[in-house]
C-alpha cells in the first residue's frame, strides 16, 4: 500500500505551513497518477509510534506531486512535517479520494485555512478547461494565506473566469462583508450582494472545519441548492468527534465473537472480532493484519469497504454519501459487526 518517496522540495507557505513536493520514480508514475481534489496518506514513525495523516494534493496541472501541511496545536505529524527537508523520505500511499469535480462548468469553492489545499488543484484544473470558478477563502490574516502566490497567478491569468474572495477574521478589510469568519450567514450575505452565484453554480465544494461545513451546507440547502450539487471534504474535527455508543446488537455480537473475512488486493483473510475490539481496523491490527486506514475519524474514506455478508454499524461517518450507505459501503475504522459473521470487500469500487 505504501511506497517510499523522496522529498524533492519543501517550501514555506506561511509561518506555520509548508508545501512538500515529492519525487515520484518513473516506475510509480501510474500508481501516483492523481485527480484534482484527491489526497495522499503519509506515514512515519515518531518516538516509536506509527503515525498516518491524510493531506490533499495541491499541485497545479502538469507540476510535481505536492501536498500542503499546516501545523496544528499538539499535532504530532504536522509539527514533524515542518522540519522536513529535501532528500528526506516518507512512506506515501497512492492518491485516493472522491472530492473531485464532475465536469461542472460553473463551480463555487469555499475553503477555510488549510482547506485550501485541494481547492488550488481543482481551481487550476477547472480554469484550464475553460470553466468558471469562484473561490471564497477564509483565513485569520493575509500572512496566513496558504498558496497565495499560486492563487494570485490564477487570478491574473483568468481575469474573466476566476473570482477570488478573501475573508479575514483578524485583519480588517475595507469592505465589511469581507471581515469575519466563513459561516452560513456569511455565504448567504455574499450571495445576496451578488459576489457569488449559489443557485447558478453547477457544483459547490466545501473544505475546512466540520462546523463550517455543516453550517454552510444547511444554508445552501435552505437557499435551494440541490443536495447532489454540494460536496465536501473533512480531514479533522475540532476536539473529539461524538461517537455513537455500541448498539445492543453490536455489543452482543462482540461478546459472543465474530468471524470477520476481508478481501484485500484480491486475497481473502480471516480474523476474529471480540469484546476487546472497538472497530474492524483495530481487531485486524491486534491479530497482525494491516488494513487500509488513515484518519481513524470517519473523514477520509481510506478504509472504505463493502459489506458482502452480514451486517455492521458505524460509530461515526463524515465521508460516505447516502448512495454509498444504500449500496452497503462502510468504514473499516468505524465499523462494528452486528452479526455472527461479517465479510468486507476492500477492493469494491
Amino acid at each position: 500500500m505504501f511506497h517510499q518517496l523522496t522529498i524533492q522540495n519543501v517550501a514555506k507557505e506561511t509561518p506555520d505551513s509548508v508545501a512538500i513536493t515529492f519525487d515520484v520514480p518513473t516506475d510509480l508514475n501510474g500508481a501516483f497518477d492523481w485527480k484534482p481534489g484527491q489526497y495522499l496518506t503519509l506515514r512515519t514513525e515518531i518516538n516509536g509510534e506509527d503515525l498516518r495523516r491524510s493531506y490533499s494534493i495541491a499541485s497545479l496541472p502538469g507540476k510535481a506531486l505536492t501536498v500542503g501541511v499546516k501545523q496544528v496545536e499538539d499535532g504530532k505529524f504536522s509539527t514533524f512535517a515542518q522540519g522536513l527537508k529535501a532528500g528526506d523520505t516518507l512512506q506515501v500511499m497512492p492518491p485516493e479520494g472522491r472530492f473531485t469535480p464532475r465536469g461542472e462548468a460553473r463551480l463555487v469553492l469555499i475553503a477555510a485555512g488549510s482547506g485550501i489545499t485541494p481547492m488550488v488543484s481543482i481551481a487550476a484544473d477547472e480554469l484550464a478547461k475553460g470553466h468558471e470558478v469562484t473561490l471564497v477563502y477564509g483565513n485569520r490574516a493575509t500572512g496566513s494565506i496558504m498558496f497565495r502566490e499560486a492563487l494570485d497567478a490564477l487570478k491574473d491569468r483568468y481575469t474573466d473566469r476566476f473570482t477570488l474572495i478573501h475573508i479575514l477574521s483578524r485583519e480588517p478589510q475595507d469592505v465589511d462583508l469581507l471581515n469575519g469568519r466563513i459561516s452560513g450567514e456569511k455565504v448567504a450575505a455574499l450571495g445576496k450582494a451578488g459576489a457569488i452565484d449559489l443557485t447558478g453554480a453547477d457544483g459547490v465544494y466545501l473544505c475546512g472545519p466540520g462546523d463550517m461545513i455543516d453550517d454552510v451546507t444547511a444554508t445552501l440547502e435552505g437557499a435551494g441548492v440541490a443536495r447532489d450539487k454540494i460536496h465536501f471534504e473533512r480531514f479533522y474535527e475540532d476536539g473529539d468527534a461524538p461517537r455513537a455508543p455500541k448498539s445492543a446488537a453490536a455489543a452482543a455480537a462482540a461478546e459472543k465473537g465474530v468471524t470477520v473475512e476481508v478481501i484485500l488486493d484480491g486475497t481473502r483473510r480471516i480474523f476474529e472480532f471480540g469484546a476487546q475490539d472497538e472497530t474492524i481496523v483495530d481487531a485486524a491490527a491486534r491479530q497482525g493484519l494491516e488494513l487500509p486506514y488513515s484518519c481513524k475519524g470517519g473523514m477520509c474514506c481510506t478504509c472504505r469497504c463493502k459489506v458482502e455478508e452480514g451486517s455492521a454499524e458505524m460509530a461515526i461517518n463524515y465521508s460516505l454519501e447516502p448512495w454509498e450507505l444504500e449500496a452497503g459501503f462502510t468504514l473499516g475504522c468505524q465499523a462494528r459487526p452486528t452479526s455472527e459473521k461479517l465479510v468486507l470487500d476492500f477492493d469494491a469500487a
